[in-house]
């Protein structure tokens, strides 16, 4: 799966566009889990906008050079949540997509004024906007990725938490498997042509086709089509 073509100018704007989507992302989960109870996060340093408390660095070169990665997961203990245990697990888990989903909202927002009212951006406004639609396009990228229902992402979690209570076993079965998972589908490709097989790229589709449409849908609201 390769999302970006990689050289120093496109660097300039996906990594400032990485770094703000996965820590808002991250805060998102620790600041829903702390408003139900849970000071976990927060006692561990993690409610904050600090990029350099949530960045894993394997992750953030994974997004860079793969097209999908992720952060560290922030910790959370669902015993403190009381008797609505599991409809709160789904609202924590719910944050960090939620997070990316308006972080690109408000990206799209910010173009469209731009691109309404700003007639001569200059080099600083041309770098804002590149930047802006980067910014966009990772954080649908990453809102998406994370409702796969596979261990560890954000999906699985929520699955598990709409489940009824004697399915949860699936899910933890997973969990041994689920970065494994992970790995096979990133390089799927890679594996199907050294197979002599058509690559057939499932996880980019899974990811681009949503966050495409939706990216389609906001641009369209806000007049940039």
């Amino acid at each position: 799966m390769q999302m970006f073509d990689l050289d120093l100018t496109r660097l300039l704007y996906v990594v400032p566009a990485i770094i703000l989507a996965l820590t808002i992302h991250e805060y998102a989960h620790a600041r829903v889990a702390y408003a139900f109870g849970d000071s976990t996060a927060r006692d561990a340093g993690r409610m904050t906008l600090n990029p350099f408390k949530h960045l894993d660095i394997v992750g953030a070169l994974m997004l860079i050079f793969v097209g999908f990665g992720w952060a560290k997961p922030v910790p959370i203990n669902p015993w403190y949540f009381g008797p609505n245990r599991k409809q709160r697990i789904l609202w924590v888990s719910l944050a960090g997509p939620a997070s990316n989903i308006l972080q690109a909202l408000l990206g799209t927002g910010l173009m469209a004024l731009m691109w309404h009212f700003v007639h001569d951006p200059g080099i600083f406004g041309f770098y804002l906007f590149n930047l802006l639609s980067y910014y966009v396009q990772i954080n649908l990228s990453l809102a998406v990725f994370n409702l796969i229902p596979i261990p560890p992402l954000d999906g699985s979690k929520i699955l598990a938490s709409l489940l009824p209570d004697r399915y949860f076993h699936i899910v933890l079965t997973l969990e041994r498997y689920g970065f494994l998972i992970l790995m096979v589908l990133c390089f799927l490709p890679n594996i199907l042509s050294w197979l002599g097989l058509p690559a057939f790229d499932l996880l980019g589709i899974l990811i681009s086709v949503p966050a495409g449409w939706i990216r389609s849908l906001f641009f369209s609201l806000f007049g940039l089509y």
